[in-house]
């Protein structure tokens, strides 16, 4: 069975919205100032471990404009995986190797974990997509790159809710920017 991994950029009070610079809010792109060799590599190893990215529309939107222009071992790793966007909305991808999923989007995620394959799943960005995989149990490992800053506003990876999340440590990497490179298995 393969595993799903949420990867995310987190700031240390638990923001992820718009790390690269995405429109519409105040700190827009503020994973710039900490980006670094390492956290790249990192990043780049995460990647070329998957086979297949799993996606939400609007996390969708922001690869497919930027992926397909750009040369590079990760853009060729993004650009040539197997990919599946979660939305109710886009119909279809011209992207090489996209599906898009518009119903019930737990079970075909438990389908894709139990289909052939040894690579992991990996969902980036994603944070609805993320957030509903959690709460029906189906994600395997939490990737946390989470940055030495506090945004104080911010859409969130996790939700306000009455249920506590036990997790289990599984890694962590201080990266010398401060930088903190921590996996996690839910209980």
């Amino acid at each position: 069975m393969r595993k799903l991994i949420v990867t995310e950029f987190v700031s240390l009070d638990g923001v992820m919205e718009a790390p690269g610079g995405e429109p519409g809010y105040p700190h827009s792109g503020w994973v710039a100032d900490f980006f670094s060799d390492a956290l790249g590599l990192y990043k780049y190893e995460e990647q070329a471990a998957a086979d297949v990215l799993l996606l939400g529309r609007v996390t969708y939107e922001s690869f497919y404009g930027a992926w397909p222009n750009r040369e590079d071992p990760m853009a060729d790793k993004i650009n040539g995986m197997r990919k599946v966007v979660a939305s109710t909305t886009l119909g279809s991808s011209a992207w090489h190797d996209t599906s898009v999923v518009a119903r019930d989007v737990p079970s075909a995620v438990a389908a894709l974990k139990r289909e052939e394959g040894e690579g992991p799943i990996l969902i980036a960005g994603s944070r609805t997509l993320a957030q509903s995989l959690l709460a029906a149990g189906l994600v395997d490992q939490l990737n946390l790159q989470v940055f030495p800053l506090l945004l104080g506003s911010g859409l969130r990876l996790y939700p306000e809710s009455p249920e506590k999340t036990t997790l289990e440590l599984l890694s962590s990497t201080a990266l010398p920017n401060g930088v903190l490179l921590q996996s996690y298995r839910p209980r």
